[in-house]
């Protein structure tokens, strides 16, 4: 609990401890009031405070205004009637203890996300002149530096083992318990617990683009892209309790004037009075409020769990909607580790046409290349490789020791018309061709590996209910075909340039117009950025690290195994199952309620039930969003322009009211000097986009100023 929290604690059980002692003591007249008034001023001062402020700045519609109106109300009632002051006060302290419940369940997500993501190295070890190891701020490391990283540290920045063997831990980022072993040459992210040996990793990137920094930032701006049924209950919000503020004011007066002017009976205006009051305790929206984003801030902190990061509530909603995935084959669906398992020369021996190939291949990082390249692992020779280039969809030409060499498909053998022929052995293997100065020299079959859990991420997908599922690939027929064919896809594409990928999701995106489903695609997160870009929401697979991955994709899967794209779209569904439950279910309940208090038959307790009651309720249902989902087998909707694309400042806030963060985002929004604004409610946040040629401290004292006008209790510190 943070300081706000137990003073407000204190408070509670100062006046429900007064109440109880006024209850046994026989008080009466205005003896009884002055003392009943000593636990309500208690418990409902800033209530009473922050009504006041609103009336004063044009915003009485709230939920302080209401409750205030309500107690009030309630107690002068009981001055002329009955003299029973303990319901008047009983609202403001069960008003209290809800609004106290949902201040802590939110701080409580709020710690656990950040000990879920628990990833930020706090020192780097240098390695001083002397031997000695000094601790710094990694953000002071540049890259090339040599950091030393004992057993039981966390790495401090991406980089690349020099020296040392070790395992690692990497649940933080990938959601993976089993450890990974690591030697030199291999990479390492930030982020990961060393857990045996000493490590020494020369650094690639700085602190602010590490693997760990990357992570927290996407968490941690996730809450400002808004979901559609967010947006909803802002909207809904503004209009409901206005409405129901009218009806209680028409509840109050038409009744009673009716009975006179019309029946000819007494008003009885304190009993329409006394319905009114109980109408505006229960049309406080603070279930719909605080529960919808706290649901979708708890199922983005449970994807992440499993390495699963989800950049806003929007690309979460769209994820549950999706029933069409469509996968990139290299990488996603196979291991994309490429092994030469023939060499069949025309002109040339097998080392020789490997040979070549390797040369030509050796600047290119795709991972037919690397095959090539570790099929002949001697290329470190006096051959000189020059004019190198690469051919979109075709492959690679170079001059080897002054001799034109092209490496790739049939369609460049057919460019540059070099007479070649199919492999009567090539199977479901690639056939890579090789032509030296346009004379065909022979060709290399390589062969990709299907993932072990492919199939069941297939099989799992087909569970939650997608209906089709496509295959896009630039290789030959026969392989796709076969790989297809293995794993039950519907549909596949294959010998796919990457304008043909996009243009195949364009078919399938137009195919599904005026349809309530999705299209997912699923790619490496590297060479797929367009179609990532132009599907409902794009997908990353095994992308730690990957600038482009990051980028262009909406879901970013840490790790390569494909069940965890079954679990993203259970995790997704699960959270929008909670967010429909608390929306229907909170104004199914407040409705009742509504139409019983009307008719007489509800009091202010069953009020403060359909108001406190269902908010502790939604708020516990919104919780579960945070616990992870089961692991199974083995293991359209555009961005919110809410959310700010040029150049951002992040200020830290404190606000512990839902309701009240959207007014303060209202307020910045409307700041002259101000774009764009987005508040983060969980993460604690305001990001913001200035206009061109502000000075931002003057903007931001402004955005301050009115900030405060909103709610005095939050600060805005920058």
């Amino acid at each position: 609990m943070n300081e706000r929290q137990k003073k407000q604690l204190i408070r509670i059980v100062a006046a429900a401890v007064l109440l109880a002692l006024l209850a046994a003591l026989p008080l009466s007249g205005l003896t009884r009031f002055g003392a009943y008034l000593i636990p309500y001023l208690l418990i409902g001062y800033d209530v009473l405070f922050k009504a006041a402020r609103g009336l004063k700045n044009r915003r009485p519609l709230d939920e302080c205004f209401l409750m205030a109106v309500a107690t009030l109300g309630a107690m002068g009632l009981a001055v002329y009637e009955d003299g029973d002051y303990t319901e008047g006060v009983a609202v403001m302290l069960f008003y209290q203890i809800g609004e106290w419940f949902q201040s802590y369940a939110a701080g409580r997500s709020r710690r656990d996300i950040r000990s879920l993501m628990d990833i930020r190295p706090d020192y780097a070890n240098i390695e001083r002149e002397n031997g000695q190891l000094e601790q710094v701020d990694p953000r002071t490391v540049a890259p090339g530096s040599l950091v030393i990283v004992r057993p039981g540290e966390k790495i401090p920045l991406d980089g690349v083992v020099e020296k040392g063997a070790s395992s690692l831990n990497t649940v933080a980022l990938t959601g993976e318990s089993m450890p990974r072993d690591v030697a030199p040459g291999d990479a390492v992210a930030s982020g990961c617990l060393n857990q045996q040996g000493v490590l020494r990793i020369r650094t690639t990137r700085d602190f602010g683009e590490s693997a760990a920094s990357k992570i927290l930032r996407l968490v941690e701006e996730a809450g400002a892209r808004k979901s559609k049924s967010e947006r909803f209950i802002a909207r809904f919000a503004r209009v409901y309790t206005p409405a129901v503020v009218g009806a209680a004011i028409l509840l109050a007066l038409l009744p009673p004037l009716v009975r006179v002017a019309g029946m000819g009976l007494a008003p009885e205006w304190g009993v329409w009075f006394y319905r009114a009051l109980t109408f505006l305790v229960i049309s406080c929206p603070c279930a719909l409020v605080i529960s919808v984003p706290l649901s979708f801030f708890a199922g983005i902190g449970g994807a992440s769990r499993r390495g699963v990061l989800i950049k806003g509530a929007n690309y979460l909603e769209t994820l549950a909607a999706v029933d069409t995935v469509v996968f990139d084959k290299t990488g996603t669906l196979t291991k994309g580790v490429f092994e030469v398992s023939a060499v069949h020369p025309e002109k040339l021996d097998e080392r020789q046409l490997l040979h070549l190939a390797a040369h030509v291949e050796r600047f290119s990082s795709h991972p037919i290349a690397a095959s090539l390249k570790a099929a002949y692992p001697d290329e470190a020779d006096d051959c000189r490789v020059e004019e190198a280039e690469e051919i979109a969809g075709q492959g690679i030409r170079a001059r080897v020791n002054g001799k034109t060499v092209c490496v790739g498909n049939s369609r460049m053998m057919e460019r540059i018309g070099a007479a070649w022929r199919e492999c009567s052995h090539a199977g479901t293997g690639t056939v890579i061709h090789v032509a030296v100065q346009g004379v065909y020299a022979g060709h290399i079959i390589i062969e990709d590996v299907i993932k072990e859990h492919a199939a069941e991420a297939i099989a799992g997908l087909r569970e939650n209910g997608v209906r089709k599922l496509v295959m896009l690939t630039g290789d030959a027929r026969p392989v796709a075909e076969h790989v297809a064919g293995r794993l039950g896809l519907d549909l596949v594409y294959s010998e796919l340039l990457p304008a043909g990928k996009v243009d195949r999701v364009e078919q399938l995106l137009a195919e599904k117009k005026g349809s309530r489903g999705r299209l997912a695609f699923v790619g490496d997160g590297i060479n797929d950025a367009p179609v990532l870009s132009r599907s409902d929401v794009g997908i990353a697979m095994g992308a730690l690290g990957s600038d482009a991955a990051i980028e262009a994709a909406d879901v970013v899967l840490m790790d390569d195994d494909p069940m965890q794209i079954v679990a993203a779209q259970r995790i997704a569904r699960r959270t929008m199952r909670i967010v429909r439950q608390n929306i229907w279910g909170s104004i199914g309940v407040k409705a009742a309620v509504l139409l019983l208090g009307a008719l007489g038959l509800a009091n202010l307790w069953a009020a403060v039930f359909a108001d406190v009651g269902v908010m502790v309720l939604a708020v516990c249902n919104a919780m579960r969003a945070l616990l992870g989902v089961k692991k199974t087998g083995a293991e359209s909707s555009a961005p919110d322009s809410a959310a700010p694309d040029g150049p951002q400042h992040s200020y830290r806030i404190e606000v512990d009211c839902a309701n009240c963060a959207g007014l303060m985002e209202d307020a910045a929004r409307h700041t002259p000097g101000i774009r764009t604004a987005a508040v983060n409610f969980m993460a604690l946040r305001m990001n913001v986009e200035f206009e061109e040629g502000q000075e931002p401290a003057a903007v931001m004292a402004r955005v301050r100023a009115n900030c405060k006008k909103i709610e005095n209790d939050c600060e805005i510190y920058f």
